[in-house]
């Protein structure tokens, strides 16, 4: 859905008022750009997939659809805390089962943000993955579509978090090449960290690349460090005509805008980082592709001045958007935070777009004003539903 002729109003007054405003005032003044939509009271869409408790904190869950449209979902108990929970959906996230029996007995020892993949070899072989940050980006496997697993040696890198985003090498190429990004902690005197206290020094975004669909990894590289700020939980992905990549990073100095850096010669080499716009400032974006051109993602919003910073939200828009920096089409509050004293503690999304053309955005969240911690929560909606609701503003 696009009001051409209201939106390009609406950007041409913007731009007048960029030009007038000073810089400090332009974070604030960008809130005006397009609609945020409001879903989070609708309680009908909602799914809490495992419930927080007084004394119970679930957290960080990350998501991945099968060819099936199945769906499972792995999480830690506390922050960044100790890995172990999963469950699956096989009816669009409506219903859930927990899986936790499957995984082997020292996954519990694993711990910080488990991520989720299925990854095909070569010879049609898929495996889903868990990487997580500690032991050394530890990771388990299973060659059955999570029914039984195994535990698999850690790779050995000094990482901040596992790795946030893996894509095809060649997308619509079955040859088990895939890109995973990551990042790092590396210290004033170039040393890298793991699992150290920060000190002085940066984050940075690294990438690893592996030939045989996830059983060996390449040595990381820096792809993205900039002085002067914290680059951090890439979220990588294909140009809509597959010749260039996108990485969509959180900037944890929070001072300003998130980031993106492009490479458009399949990860050998990347820009130099650029802000994003005001609406698409934010923390650990995971997105899909609605259909050719548009795209939705889900994140923590950490826009400067926005009244839904710290909630989970959505932002709609194309590809050129993204790599423009533009606002897009609309922002969405998907479930509101009532964390204290930090309401920023959410975030770390699942994001699947399902057969029936549904999206089901999951999140860890404090979703009520009470005395439990945080949910593992679900929200489900359609992009047509969004749309007229844009439209009907």
């Amino acid at each position: 859905m696009r009001d051409l002729s209201s939106r390009f109003v609406l950007r041409a007054l913007c731009i007048v008022a960029f030009v007038a405003l000073s810089s400090s005032t332009i974070a604030t003044y960008a809130q005006n750009a397009v609609p945020t939509l409001d879903i989070s009271q609708d309680e009908a869409r909602r799914v809490v997939i495992a419930q927080g408790t007084p004394d119970v904190y679930q957290g960080h869950p990350t998501l991945v659809q099968k060819p099936d449209d199945s769906l499972l979902v792995v999480w830690t108990i506390n922050h960044g805390g100790a890995a172990g929970p999963m469950a699956t959906s096989v009816d669009g996230g409506t219903t859930w089962k927990r899986i936790d029996a499957a995984a082997p007995e020292g996954y519990k020892k694993h711990t910080n943000c488990p991520s989720v993949y299925r990854l095909v070899d070569a010879s049609g072989v898929a495996r889903l993955w868990v990487f997580s940050s500690q032991p050394w980006l530890a990771r388990i496997m299973s060659e059955d579509d999570g029914a039984t697993w195994v535990e698999k040696e850690p790779l050995g890198f000094a990482n901040v978090m596992a790795f946030s985003s893996i894509i095809p090498k060649n997308p619509g190429v079955q040859d088990g090449k895939y890109l995973g990004f990551y990042h790092r902690r590396r210290a004033a005197d170039g040393t890298l960290l793991n699992l150290e206290p920060p000190v002085a020094g940066r984050l940075e975004v690294a990438l690893s690349e592996t030939t045989d669909g996830g059983l060996t990894w390449s040595e990381p590289r820096t792809i993205a460090d900039l002085p002067g700020k914290d680059l951090c939980e890439p979220c990588a992905f294909w140009s809509p005509d597959k010749k260039e990549i996108c990485c969509l990073m959180r900037e944890n100095t929070h001072k300003g805008r998130s980031m993106t850096t492009l490479s458009q010669d399949g990860g050998a080499t990347w820009s130099t980082p650029q802000d994003t716009s005001w609406e698409l400032t934010g923390d650990r974006h995971v997105g899909v592709y609605v259909d050719k051109d548009r795209l939705f993602f889900a994140f923590r919003d950490q826009a400067l001045g926005s009244e839904t910073r710290g909630d989970f939200v959505g932002w709609v828009g194309t590809y050129d958007d993204v790599k423009n920096a533009r606002p897009g089409d609309y922002r969405v509050l998907l479930l509101r935070s009532y964390a204290k004293p930090w309401k920023g503690d959410c975030g770390y999304p699942g994001v699947a777009l399902l057969r029936d053309g549904a999206i089901f955005a999951v999140t860890y969240i404090k979703y009520k004003d009470d005395e439990n911690k945080n949910s593992v929560v679900g929200t489900r909606f359609t992009l047509s539903e969004l749309d007229a609701m844009a439209k009907g503003r």
